[in-house]
């Protein structure tokens, strides 16, 4: 059957045109690596997070890219170092002429959303970025990072109104998250959803507290720091599991890619009363949150996209969180402009296991919230720089960094120093 329009012959039913793939980032805050079970936690419950990981690719050698809330979240956003844009601690703020992941989908028919922390600073001139200048159509959650310590919050902005909420944090994002995925219809959407849980303050439901009071030894039983930190992630777990069951009530889960991921390593902060210390939230790694050693930048993850991210598979290639932005875009149908000189490698082919891990050097710095700190890493091999003394480990076979090979891979090590230098060398002058 055909119709005639303007002289032309069309089809009557055009050929309809492949869904486009949604994606979803579940961002947690100061997760240490050993804080969940498909990392070997054994004391504490994330029944949904280890099914999501069954159901996808776990990634033991996923990196953030900075050890510190603000500057991670500017590079997952944008796919730069942070020496590239500018958010090199938590006081600056993103500039506003660096284009994030939600600006990049735009032009691509995505509508974005942000529900959780968005963690603003202050703009050379005064003021700060909004995500609803950055690409985002919605946002609701927390603005100021002070503010995002309190996971009972009052108030929440949504858009630029600031509006009263009542319950828990993780909750309420998961609720505004269900709310949007029952509404989007089978539109391509990119949902953001960076939680607070674990960072301090430490306090949870008492119902999900009550679960594991008592397993743990406890300064003060009266206030037990150790069993509300095991119950904020059971917590965490419980909302990520309700996000979950909403894709597959919707029939969005099998072409929605999910990544899940930390900002940054557990810390052994005063805020966080020694709970990561005493959970040894870091295992099997040295460090923490402000630290380029392992524990501050190795971060649980996993990245699930049905029927083509391999299930039920572990990977020990590196992967730096700049990279999500650009292969989130490949998985879009688009590639980042080169004038947004993005420092992050497409690596959609790798997560699918239809490419090897390309030959790359990937770099940290710390030169800021009370670090001095250098790190670059080809391969197994990890060059770090802490002040004026500088190692190199195998990350693959001493993954805690007690032996340095500096001396007895001298052409390695002077090639990771030389191209620290050359990297540094790149800064861009803010």
């Amino acid at each position: 059957m055909v119709q005639t329009l303007c002289g032309g012959v069309l089809p009557a039913l055009a050929k309809a045109q492949p869904q486009k793939t949604s994606f979803i980032i579940l961002y947690a805050d100061d997760m240490g690596y050993g804080d969940v079970g498909f990392n070997g936690r054994k004391d504490w419950d994330t029944p949904h997070l280890d099914r999501l990981a069954a159901q996808g690719t776990v990634f033991d050698r996923w990196y953030t890219a900075f050890p510190v809330c603000a500057p991670s979240r500017a590079c997952l956003l944008t796919g730069k170092y942070t020496i590239h844009h500018g958010v090199r601690r938590n006081g600056p703020d993103l500039p506003a002429g660096e284009v994030t992941l939600a600006e990049a989908l735009k032009p691509l028919g995505y509508r974005s959303v942000l529900f959780g922390k968005w963690h603003k600073g202050q703009l050379a001139g005064g003021g700060f970025t909004h995500p609803l200048d950055q690409g985002f159509d919605e946002t609701f959650g927390y603005l100021d990072a002070r503010h995002a310590w309190e996971h009972f919050p009052k108030k929440f902005w949504r858009g630029r109104t600031e509006v009263d909420v009542q319950g828990y944090s993780c909750d309420l994002l998961a609720d505004e998250s269900i709310k949007f995925l029952r509404g989007i219809g089978r539109n391509p959407f990119f949902l953001y959803v960076p939680f607070i849980e674990p960072h301090f303050h430490v306090e949870a439901p008492e119902e999900d507290v009550a679960k594991y009071r008592g397993k743990f030894q406890e300064k003060d039983p009266a206030e037990p720091t150790n069993a509300r930190y095991a119950a904020m992630i059971h917590r965490l777990d419980k909302a990520i599991g309700r996000i979950l069951r909403t894709l597959d009530e919707t029939g969005l889960a099998n072409n929605t890619l999910i990544v899940f991921s930390s900002d940054n390593g557990a810390t052994f902060e005063a805020g966080n009363k020694g709970a990561s210390n005493y959970h040894d939230s870091n295992r099997p790694f040295r460090g923490q949150k402000r630290s380029l050693e392992e524990g501050g930048i190795r971060m649980p993850a996993i990245v699930r996209w049905p029927g083509k991210v391999p299930a039920g598979k572990r990977s020990e290639v590196p992967i730096h969180m700049t990279d999500v932005f650009p292969s989130l875009l490949a998985a879009a149908g688009g590639t980042p402009d080169p004038a947004w000189k993005v420092d992050g490698t497409n690596m959609l082919e790798v997560w699918m296991g239809r490419k090897p891990a390309p030959e790359r050097t990937i770099f940290w710095e710390l030169n800021a919230e009370g670090g001095n700190m250098l790190a670059a890493m080809r391969g197994d091999f990890k060059y770090l720089q802490i002040g004026d003394n500088r190692f190199l480990y195998n990350v693959k076979t001493d993954p805690v960094e007690r032996r340095t090979l500096a001396a007895e891979h001298p052409e390695i090590f002077q090639r990771l120093r030389k191209e620290t230098e050359a990297w540094m060398a790149t800064a861009v002058a803010r």
